[in-house]
């Protein structure tokens, strides 16, 4: 069954367009839509970067431009993604109502500056949001072109100003039913003499005051409320839109593993998730690793409403922030957009339609750069994507199935990362989850990369890298999951701490989990860089870095061994039957090569699919009803010989593969299958 985001069902091919940096230049947009064609791009999103045009002084509104360029691309057949503009306010807003700027963390106002530096709180910056939002909306309200509409831009940030603060007393007494012991049990303020006695004592985390690190609970307070706070000023600018076009979908554009918001907490009050993307390919640390860590992204992304996601920014050839803007070699155009594909997008849109003459962004990658043809090698990149997408259309609106689950969960990443213990400077959450996810990615295997509260029955396998903080609801949730036959995969740090960072009493992890590990962990060894230990796994000796936790089993069975330090011979992995399911512990952080092997034991002994693939190759899969599409992605520069046990069909040349397939470097095949049902 196919799920179609929008009232456009195809894929989506276009780009961020801001025609009003060109609002000088007579002609540029004829110029841009005839170059629009020849790309097959079909989509652009307008009007993010737009408020000044609109609204020139306060009150005074011309739209003549905007509705030039609503006009042209929909005679065009251009379909539009219509912004709100709240992410760069002009500068007459905040010189009449400086309250609209952020307070820092060293509590200074901030002057008019950087985009996405307002208040959240300001009552007159989400009024004069509201209001160019709701104009903008009658404005075009009707023309059947416009297909989404995409809120603000990249939201983020925190503001300490006097509002915030008031604001976040208000959401506090709200969480705590007005009840300071509470509050101050949640907190553990008894540590230090910092007893909360009245709501206005509370401060928060500042570089001149409280730091995160005190009070833990203050911490993630604070933390919940930025991401509470942000989800409350979205939903007044979808209100104001939806008020005026209930039917159109509503975005906002998210930012992968991004650590200052809780993207699960906000996933609800969209329509369609979407988000930005950009893969520092060909960097040092090789294109597979940032192959597997960006389809990490995807499939998180795919996972917030498990079904098709949008790419909403992608660069056609370089950024330009990292510290070495690499451009894209020949062919990994095509193969990162298909990537994208593959993982559940039904669009490929870049930033930038066209590279600006000024200002930050004027050598960010574009489909059209600064010499103003559509003859370069990057438009021809771009127009080749788009004779993609449409050769392969059928694929759009398809789903993407897993029988395996990586959990990444934003608020265990505040909650460890913050924590004054182990290795402080960092803990390397992100990079484990991504780690433990490469070895299932690299066996072909779709995996859901999910919440904590995401739904655990629906798969055969779920990992919980380094779940440090976990409530007692989730650890019931967990306990019911293995009980009833699933297999469960945590690591060193697990279940030590509850959703406030108070310790579990009665020892780690905490609660049923260790029935459901059969083991307790009771100390763990952090070791420096230099420091190294060695684990015997299967008569093979694996290194272990950073973390080797001393473990004593219950009714669990060690299946690894430490070789080195006081701790030689005692058990490093476990494994437990647990009623109807298994539990695995892993107690130390594997140097490279362990997880491989472990997950290749693991994997052989369940039911579920795999295939031998060659190193930097991948494949994944979608499907609707009766068909299943296979894309098969080769991440070396060298042609990669892969073999597969179904006959499909290559969904662009229609001729049928048999056994081996031929990927050549830094491209990918795209087939097609029948199967049963649907």
């Amino acid at each position: 069954m196919k799920e179609y985001l929008t009232s456009y069902h195809h894929f989506l091919h276009g780009a961020d367009y801001n025609p009003e940096q060109w609002i000088r230049y007579p002609g540029m947009l004829d110029e841009d839509i005839r170059f629009m064609k020849d790309a097959h791009c079909n989509v652009m999103s307008v009007g993010i970067f737009s408020w000044f045009i609109l609204e020139p002084e306060e009150g005074k509104y011309d739209f003549a431009f905007m509705d030039q360029v609503v006009d042209k691309l929909s005679e065009h057949g251009i379909k539009i993604i219509l912004a709100t503009p709240s992410g760069a306010r002009p500068r007459w807003l905040a010189e009449r109502y400086p309250e609209v700027l952020r307070v820092s963390r060293d509590c200074r106002r901030e002057k008019y500056g950087f985009r996405q530096n307002h208040c959240y709180t300001s009552p007159i910056y989400r009024e004069k949001v509201a209001n160019i939002d709701r104009r903008i909306a009658k404005r075009y309200q009707g023309n059947q072109n416009i297909i989404l509409w995409h809120i603000s831009n990249e939201y983020g940030g925190e503001c300490h100003c006097g509002l915030c603060q008031q604001a976040f007393r208000t959401w506090l007494r709200d969480k705590y039913g007005n009840d300071l012991d509470r509050l101050n049990d949640a907190w553990w303020t008894g540590f230090w003499s910092h007893i909360v006695t009245d709501w206005q004592q509370i401060h928060s985390p500042t570089s001149i005051g409280e730091p995160d690190y005190v009070l833990p609970g203050l911490f993630m307070d604070w933390k919940e409320f930025i991401t509470w706070q942000t989800t409350s000023f979205m939903r007044e600018e979808i209100a104001a839109v939806k008020a005026v076009t209930p039917d159109i979908p509503v975005t906002t554009n998210f930012m992968g593993p991004y650590q200052h918001l809780d993207y699960h907490f906000m996933k609800r009050y969209v329509d369609v998730i979407s988000w930005d993307s950009y893969p520092s390919w060909h960097s040092e640390r090789g294109d597979i690793v940032e192959a597997y860590s960006i389809a990490f992204a995807h499939d998180l992304h795919r996972c917030f409403h498990h079904r098709p996601f949008l790419l909403m920014e992608s660069t056609p050839s370089n950024t330009n922030w990292f510290d070495i803007c690499k451009l894209k070699r020949p062919g990994m155009h095509k193969l990162s957009s298909i990537q994208a594909i593959a993982h559940g997008s039904d669009s490929v849109q870049y930033f930038q339609w066209r590279k600006g003459r000024g200002g930050l962004e004027k050598f960010h990658g574009a489909v059209i750069d600064h010499r103003g043809e559509a003859k370069g090698r990057v438009f021809q990149d771009v127009r080749e994507v788009g004779l993609l997408l449409e050769s392969i259309d059928e694929i759009a609106g398809s789903r993407t199935s897993a029988e395996v689950a990586v959990v990444y969960d934003y608020r265990n990443r505040w909650v460890l990362e913050n924590a004054s213990g182990f290795q402080n400077r960092d803990k390397k959450y992100k990079r484990t989850c991504i780690n433990h996810y490469k070895e299932f990615w690299k066996r072909g295997m779709n995996v859901d990369v999910i919440g904590l509260d995401d739904d655990l029955e629906r798969y055969g396998i779920v990992v919980f890298p380094m779940l440090y903080s976990v409530s007692k609801e989730n650890i019931r949730r967990i306990e019911e999951y293995v009980a009833g036959g699933g297999t469960a995969i945590a690591t060193y740090i697990t279940g030590y701490v509850n959703e406030m960072d108070l310790c579990y009493l009665g020892g780690f992890p905490g609660g049923e989990l260790k029935e459901v590990f059969g083991l307790a962990a009771e100390e763990i060894d952090t070791l420096y860089e230099t420091d190294r230990n060695t684990v015997r796994f299967q008569n093979r000796v694996y290194g272990a870095v950073d973390y080797c936790e001393l473990i004593v089993p219950t009714t669990a069975e060690a299946i690894a061994f430490y070789e080195d330090d006081f701790y030689a011979e005692k058990g490093a992995v476990f494994k437990n039957e647990y009623k109807r399911g298994t539990a695995y512990y892993i107690g130390f952080r594997d140097s490279g090569e362990f997880l491989a092997a472990f997950y290749d034991t693991v994997i052989r002994r369940s039911a579920l699919k795999y295939y031998d693939l060659p190193y930097g190759v991948a494949l994944h899969t979608r499907e609707t009803k009766g068909r299943e599409y296979f894309f098969l992605e080769n991440y070396n520069k060298f042609d990669a010989v892969v073999k597969i046990p179904e006959n499909i069909r290559n969904l662009e040349t229609g001729k049928e593969m048999y056994d081996s397939i031929v990927v050549k470097g830094y491209d990918a095949v795209i087939g097609v299958r029948s199967v049963a049902g649907g």
